[in-house]
């Protein structure tokens, strides 16, 4: 790892023109990291295009930096950058430009290390964690701006520093990205805690729809319900964490209708359970306790197969659903 380290603050210093992109439909730590890394480097001196294919979610407005995110590129560059993204087909329409991919910095066991550099460590809790500890290595500086973005992607993907995952060595980092001027509590409001009017009338739909079998619980959520709801993100507004915490559930799935016949998986497991492998065969990937995969098909038969799927190879075919 610190060779690797040593590898990307190379390129980082080396390079001028700079380009970096995440995932499609960002969460906390895909902005996090985006933003936590750009600001550095533009405070550096270096030139950044920030870019991604879909809308800053309305809750990652507050970031310092956000509103200088795109969604094409618009200029040439020198070094092509990928954080928080396990798979290229994940960067949406702008991999279709055949970038070749210098750095990839990620936290997913199921990264399929497609880059010249691939920083990846399943260990971290968030890529922003990543980024925050190996920033100053690279001759890169924290303020404000960085540590509130670094910590919202901490926090966010570990929901309030409560997955299992979390360590000491997290909480000191939170600590230091304090002492640089993050307002913990701000950020916590927004990145976990305020809703839109919009996402909580989607909820709604979702949780009227909401059902269980044994270990299992699940729902749905149409094009039909995104529209009647006003709410104009593609992802779930955060709802499979709210079923992630229904009392003695132990895996928690929501299908989430996409434009073009695609529907968004969503799996979250209690700790000792991996749903990184089922999401997988659907040609998805992220974390052994939460994991996402995007397919194509007809809601109700892709709803069968993968409640199937994940009860048989979690708890095996007896009682299947």
């Amino acid at each position: 790892m610190l060779d690797i380290s040593h590898q990307v603050g190379k390129k980082l210093q080396e390079a001028n023109l700079i380009l970096i992109t995440t995932h499609i439909r960002p969460d906390g730590d895909a902005l996090g990291s985006l933003i936590g890394l750009g600001m550095a480097l533009l405070n550096a001196g270096k030139n950044v295009q920030m870019v991604i294919d879909d809308p800053v979610p309305y809750n990652f407005h507050h970031l310092n930096g956000s509103s200088l995110i795109s969604n094409k590129i618009n200029r040439e560059f020198d070094l092509s950058i990928a954080v928080d993204c396990s798979d290229v087909s994940r960067i949406g329409d702008i991999e279709k430009s055949g970038i070749h991919w210098d750095i990839n910095i990620d936290h997913h066991i199921t990264n399929e290390r497609y880059a010249e550099i691939n920083l990846i460590d399943p260990e971290a809790v968030a890529t922003s964690e990543i980024i925050a500890t190996h920033l100053q290595e690279w001759g890169l500086q924290f303020n404000k701006d960085v540590a509130e973005a670094l910590m919202t992607g901490i926090l966010t993907d570990t929901i309030g520093f409560r997955t299992y995952n979390m360590k000491p060595s997290v909480l000191r980092i939170a600590a230091d990205l304090m002492e640089y001027g993050a307002d913990l509590p701000n950020l916590y409001a927004n990145g976990l805690y305020l809703r839109s009017f919009e996402a909580m009338r989607f909820w709604g739909a979702g949780l009227s729809r909401l059902a269980r079998k044994g270990p299992i619980v699940w729902t749905l959520l149409t094009m039909e319900d995104r529209k009647a709801a006003g709410y104009t993100g593609k992802d779930d507004a955060d709802l499979i964490n709210v079923l992630s915490s229904i009392n003695n559930s132990k895996v928690s799935v929501i299908f989430v209708e996409q434009p073009k016949g695609r529907i968004k998986i969503s799996w979250r497991a209690i700790s000792g359970l991996d749903v990184s492998n089922i999401a997988m065969q659907y040609g998805g990937g992220g974390h052994p306790a939460a994991s996402g995969a995007e397919v194509s098909g007809e809601m109700d038969a892709i709803v069968k197969e993968v409640l199937e799927k994940t009860y048989q190879q979690l708890f095996g075919t007896e009682n299947s659903l």
